[in-house]
């Protein structure tokens, strides 16, 4: 089922700065819960999901659009834009597809290897993705991370070690995933930020921190990069409690340039959400009224 708002609940879609820290509220509604925005290559829009359906929000307008995506399930938050005018979608049966970002009809590309698949990742030249494969009917399953051609067949797993590993995607060069994985504690859920190589090789670690760190997403350009930060303690990547976002330079993931706090988590920041200038990024919050879950 696609998530809805709570009671009182509103959904504001949010651009920020990861150079001067300032943020603009661009659209807000009570009506429906969209989530995780991808900025369309021409700068001209925003993409998300909300109601099992894909939308357009254009940034000149500020009008909101359904994409006429057809042949599909309901989509989850786990979509990627791909040269070409492309889009790669996550539905709810656990299969990935492609369409083309104008609409029409979507093909499937991932077959019944009894694996729902979380798509994150297209590298750059738009022939590999990388999605997270969980092994279906098996609750609590931990996450790993898997590439495949873009036109479909074999997967590959990119083993990164023990525990639940999420969210990677390709740097601008096409030679890391960068991810989040609790390969470096034993900590159930502590999920930490690192990269590798498509190969597997040359993992590391990108900062040590008490937090649980979701999603890293790397700017176009590979200058900045900001990520989703969770509580101490905080199992998955749930929704609606108090979040952080964070914006650092990748040549130092260890100090913060800035933090904001807002009440989402589970759809505010899955995928790349980045401006093709590199000078701003996307999220999506969802304060409650009177809850004392606005944004700062």
């Amino acid at each position: 089922m696609p998530r809805v708002l709570l009671p009182d609940q509103r959904c504001e879609v949010w651009i920020a700065s990861a150079k001067t820290g300032t943020r603009e509220l661009i659209f807000a509604t009570a009506e429906l819960l969209l989530e995780a925005p991808n900025w369309t290559q021409d700068g001209a829009a925003l993409i998300l999901n909300g109601a099992g359906s894909l939308w357009r929000l254009d940034l000149g307008t500020g009008s909101l659009g359904q994409v006429p995506v057809s042949g599909i399930p309901d989509l989850n938050n786990d979509h990627v834009l791909a040269p070409g005018g492309l889009i790669y979608l996550s539905a709810n049966d656990g299969h990935l597809y492609r369409a083309a970002l104008a609409g029409g009809p979507a093909t499937r590309i991932t077959s019944e290897d009894g694996v729902f698949h979380f798509l994150h990742g297209v590298r750059p030249d738009g022939q590999e993705l990388a999605y997270v494969g969980l092994d279906a009917g098996k609750s609590g399953s931990p996450g790993r991370i898997m590439t495949m051609p873009a036109g479909g067949g074999p997967s590959v797993r990119v083993d990164v070690g023990r525990g639940h590993s999420d969210g990677p995607e390709y740097s601008p060069d096409g030679g890391w995933l960068y991810l989040n994985t609790e390969a470096f504690t034993g900590r159930a859920g502590h999920a930490q930020l690192a990269r590798v190589r498509p190969d597997a090789s040359g993992l590391e670690r990108l900062i040590e921190s008490a937090t649980v760190d979701w999603f890293p997403h790397l700017s176009p350009d590979g200058r900045f990069a900001c990520y989703l930060r969770f509580a101490p303690g905080t199992i998955g990547h749930p929704s609606d409690l108090p979040v952080e976002i964070v914006a650092v330079s990748t040549e130092d993931w260890t100090v913060p340039l800035h933090a904001w706090t807002l009440f989402g988590g589970q759809g505010t920041l899955n995928v790349n959400s980045w401006s093709p200038d590199s000078a701003r990024f996307a999220y999506v919050a969802y304060p409650v009224a009177d809850a004392g879950t606005a944004a700062t």
